[in-house]
């Protein structure tokens, strides 16, 4: 993504993108309401600025919500506001997103992750455009907000399990947008990692502490400065500021099916800017979780790729780190993917052979954590069937 202006630019010229940015160019000029689907990480939220910016409401406020980084309790109050005293703490009247979001466009991420009350709370107000406060005993008056909507889940599977309201379903996808992922855009790649890795060297230097002698990093003495080390620091210490990857090192990073999209990437070429000894990446500054994908003389690798389940798991089993301190805030950050937790999860039972009791162990949890484990695997939909694991 790039932002010019206010304009936000996605970037890519494979024809899965090209046919994108023609559907959000096409329905940016509407009101309707958008939802939009894909992979953890794809985008999801840069499309939805994409037809923000591109809209008449380019102006007016852009209002983003993550309904799967906050507890019901709080999300009622989050998005329609509270009166004072309406709950403990509620110290003064509060505003609530909807009502930020008045004239401009609201993003409701991880709509998916909705519990069924709220979800009956935000139909009712995607009917009458009426907010009701916390704790309000009157209706407030009717907002103009435009929502889109995302998730990386499908909705008519929730639908099925009664998981999530039908009708709700109805009222958000009015347009629905299909964000495609990284492994079936290749041609991108390339153009991404430039823009990534342009905007963390111009970022990252030992000027001020983040960049080049005047903060950005861009002209010819932020370079120098950069390139030179600490002019003022430790004399012994040399400072490198990456600015290209080797074709060797390109050629990997395009064969790897980055399971984690787009921010993935982005995590990739930030480790590269931050840890670079030298300012061409070469293939074996990338971590062994890439190389193991790439090209020798122009042929595909063939030995089998160490998957990312397999570094959780090996974290979990031989350095014996806690499942809710190595692998629950990656999942949570949207760092790792349902995917990736379930490909854990299947590992887990295959060595515990079916019990989860075991795998609580494995994973290093305490046993008062067995309900709270199988709670979060459950609403994540990463629960998986532990009979066949007893055969």
């Amino acid at each position: 993504m790039r932002q010019n202006n206010g304009h936000v630019q996605l970037i890519g010229t494979s024809q899965a993108l090209t046919d994108l940015k023609a559907e959000v160019e096409r329905i940016a000029r509407s009101d309707a309401k958008v939802l939009i689907t894909g992979e953890s990480g794809a985008g999801k939220e840069v499309v939805a600025r994409a037809i923000n910016s591109a809209s008449p409401r380019a102006q007016q406020a852009f209002v983003a919500v993550n309904c799967a980084g906050i507890p019901e309790t709080l999300l009622e109050s989050e998005l329609f506001g509270h009166v004072k005293g309406s709950f403990t703490g509620a110290y003064r009247d509060k505003p609530g997103k909807l009502e930020m979001a008045d004239d401009g466009t609201i993003f409701l991420d991880e709509i998916g992750e909705m519990t069924l009350r709220m979800q009956g709370l935000l139909l009712r107000f995607l009917e009458t455009g009426e907010i009701q406060k916390v704790g309000a005993e009157r209706v407030g008056a009717a907002t103009n907000v435009r929502v889109i909507a995302a998730t990386n889940r499908n909705l008519r599977d929730l639908i099925a399990q009664g998981q999530f309201r039908e009708d709700l379903f109805y009222r958000l996808n009015v347009i629905h947008i299909v964000v495609p992922p990284l492994r079936e855009r290749k041609e991108d790649i390339p153009a991404l990692i430039q823009y990534f890795l342009n905007r963390y060297s111009n970022s990252t230097g030992p000027g001020n502490g983040s960049n080049g002698s005047n903060g950005n990093g861009t002209n010819g003495q932020g370079h120098a400065n950069g390139a030179n080390g600490h002019a003022n620091g430790d004399a012994n210490s040399r400072y490198y500021i990456v600015r290209e990857i080797a074709p060797d090192a390109m050629a990997t990073l395009c064969a790897y099916p980055w399971p984690g999209n787009v921010r993935e990437l982005e995590n990739v070429i930030e480790r590269l800017v931050v840890t670079g000894r030298r300012e061409v990446i070469q293939a074996d500054d990338l971590g062994p979780e890439l190389r193991t994908i790439g090209t020798v003389g122009g042929r595909p690798r063939k030995e089998r790729r160490r998957t990312l389940a397999d570094e959780l798991f090996k974290k979990l089993i031989e350095e014996r780190e806690s499942f809710w301190t190595s692998v629950y805030p990656l999942y949570m950050n949207r760092e790792i993917t349902r995917s990736n937790v379930r490909d854990l999860v299947h590992k887990g039972l295959e060595e515990a052979r079916g019990n989860y009791k075991i795998v609580l162990r494995l994973f290093n949890m305490e046993s008062t954590d067995y309900k709270r484990f199988l709670n979060f695997l459950r609403k994540h939909d990463c629960q998986l069937p532990f009979k066949e694991y007893r055969q």
